[in-house]
């Protein structure tokens, strides 16, 4: 209940802090008076010295409707651009780099809004896929270890009576002794060996079996044999680290992916007109998108949808937006799209091991 409650607060965060970057439009009526933030004459709706509204709502269904226009209506401008970015993301990419953007969400705003969103929805729903480890196996798993360390320590107990009842009636206890030292080797074991618990996708619920993780490390890079070996130490407290990075980091994939994507235009002249700006406002979008559909899959899993349906789309889905978006962003013809669109897919791969290597780093090392 607690995560719920946290996620749907990351949830409104989100709204508001989009709505904060979100310049509002669309209000044109005129106000008379002066502005009751620095008191400039109003000629409008808007004070034009520093931007404040003309009209200051004190009731508490304001508060409440500003709350709900910074979680869902963005001014009105969010049911404008959800439809293009899902269906015609290139249209509305051109249409906001070439400077038509009061009627839109800008990029960034619903970058961000995008990311609390899904934040919050995998706090409340999980993501849409599960998991192969279900918590039920988890716990058995569990148990199944104490069992075997408990036997194992009423078995070293019941070795070291028989022990001291040899050695006080000095007998020999080297074949005891050498027995203790497997056992409690074996008991060592039990407390320091790494493992995850793993269950196949056909196989009962309940059941589960253990890989060891353990032994050497050596990457040949000191900092990523630190991290795996923190990793297998507590995986659980990194897990929790890399959801809480990835949350607060997710504007990193926004630098990292933008090379890339210049990259697709290098070769060619006319397309050297496109500015690092250009390509930011196509990442960002995109990401957004790519968000929200990890939501929407995420809601539908939760509802009933079969894994396989949901696999469906998670295949198809993103790379015919990735190939919509290029061709009508830039303009290019079908196969240009085309192949940039594969292009683009393996450097997403790319792009998302750069950024998981970087919530390593800071989730493990952080």
């Amino acid at each position: 209940m607690v995560s719920g409650i946290e996620g749907a607060g990351d949830a409104i965060t989100g709204g508001l802090i989009a709505q904060a970057v979100e310049p509002a439009t669309g209000d044109t009526e005129a106000r008379k008076g002066t502005c009751l933030n620095c008191g400039s004459e109003l000629a409008g709706a808007y004070c034009h010295r520093c931007g404040q509204q003309g009209h200051v709502h004190r009731t508490l269904g304001a508060f409440w409707h500003e709350l709900l226009h910074g979680v869902l209506h963005f001014e009105g401008k969010m049911w404008r651009t959800l439809p293009l970015l899902a269906w015609r993301p290139g249209e509305l990419t051109h249409r906001y780099i070439a400077g038509e953007r009061a009627k839109f969400v800008s990029p960034m705003a619903l970058f961000l809004f995008s990311v609390f969103l899904t934040f919050a929805v995998f706090s409340l729903v999980g993501g849409p896929f599960t998991t192969n480890a279900s918590p039920r196996a988890n716990r058995e798993a569990a148990a199944d270890i104490a069992r075997e360390r408990g036997q194992l320590d009423r078995h070293i107990a019941g070795l070291e009576r028989q022990r001291r009842a040899l050695a006080a009636r000095r007998q020999p206890t080297a074949a005891i002794d050498a027995e203790l030292r497997v056992l409690r080797q074996q008991r060592g074991g039990l407390d320091t060996v790494e493992s995850i618990v793993l269950v196949p996708s056909n196989a009962p619920e309940g059941t589960a079996r253990r890989v060891d993780l353990g032994g050497e490390v050596d990457t040949g890079w000191a900092w990523l044999d630190h991290a795996i070996m923190k990793a297998r130490e507590n995986p659980s407290l990194l897990v929790y680290k890399l959801q809480n990075n990835a949350y607060k980091f997710s504007w990193a994939l926004i630098p990292i992916s933008v090379p890339f994507v210049w990259l697709l235009f290098l070769h060619r002249r006319r397309y050297r007109a496109f500015k690092a700006y250009d390509h930011v406002v196509f990442v960002t979008y995109s990401i957004a998108f790519m968000s929200l559909f990890l939501v929407t899959l995420s809601l539908l899993r939760a509802v009933g949808i079969g894994q396989a349906l949901i696999g469906l789309a998670f295949t198809f889905v993103p790379p015919i937006h990735i190939y919509r978006q290029l061709r009508g962003a830039y303009a290019l013809r079908w196969y240009s799209a085309l192949w940039r669109t594969a292009a683009l897919l393996v450097f997403a791969g790319v792009a998302a091991m750069i950024f998981f290597t970087l919530l390593l780093a800071l989730g493990v090392l952080g």
